[in-house]
């Protein structure tokens, strides 16, 4: 299959699932992940209509987006990996939603990048459902608190929740136990499945999945 007919198909199975869980057609945004791909892995993509893209890193997105964004400007940009503090200002003025908020230190930098610019990107605070030490995010008994402080304390408008299963559970519970919180938050956003899970995450009310290599290929 072309990157273009992959893309069709990725489409597709939401539309299905959407259908078979009584879901309105649409209601789910496809968030199509570039990282590691270059500019001219990205262009045929653009090309066949899709204009919501994640990327991991800022640095990297540094190098391609600027010039993609300039090409075709209704672009959306997600950041979906770890943000380091140092890299808020350049966060700020590439991206047009952050998925990865886990911390005050972030949550407190990304404040002031925005005071500065005036320029406010869409903010997901990123829960650490299964509580790996290696992966970021916040405890989910701290998630309702740290919302309220971004919002309180800070300024910051949380619009939803990201998360990233354990890779050898079944995401199911995961993503419900995200569901839950997002209710108790009062967030309507629910960033979450990717590539292997996207499917069971629009089961669960994801109103947007992460999906990379069922469109681009391996890495």
């Amino acid at each position: 299959m072309s990157v273009e007919e992959r893309l069709q198909d990725v489409k597709a199975r939401i539309g299905k699932v959407e259908r078979l869980s009584k879901r309105p057609a649409g209601s789910v945004t496809l968030v199509a992940v570039s990282k590691t791909f270059d500019v001219q892995d990205i262009r045929p993509v653009i090309s066949a209509g899709q204009r919501i893209f994640g990327e991991n890193r800022v640095q990297e997105s540094q190098g391609k987006w600027p010039e993609l964004k300039a090409e075709t400007p209704d672009i959306e940009l997600h950041l979906i990996g770890p943000l380091q503090s140092n890299k808020a200002a350049d966060a700020v003025a590439l991206f047009d939603v952050i998925e990865t908020v886990d911390r005050e230190k972030i949550a407190r930098a990304l404040a002031d990048e925005i005071n500065k610019q005036g320029k406010a990107p869409k903010l997901y605070v990123q829960v650490n459902t299964g509580l790996e030490p290696q992966k970021a995010g916040i405890e989910p008994k701290e998630t309702v608190a740290f919302v309220e402080l971004c919002r309180k304390e800070l300024g910051l408008s949380i619009e939803g929740l990201m998360c990233i299963p354990p890779a050898e559970e079944n995401p199911g519970p995961h993503f419900a136990l995200l569901a839950k919180l997002a209710r108790e938050c009062g967030v309507e956003k629910l960033s979450m499945g990717m590539s292997g899970d996207f499917e069971t995450a629009v089961e669960f009310g994801a109103t947007s999945v992460r999906v990379g290599s069922a469109i681009f290929g391996s890495r």
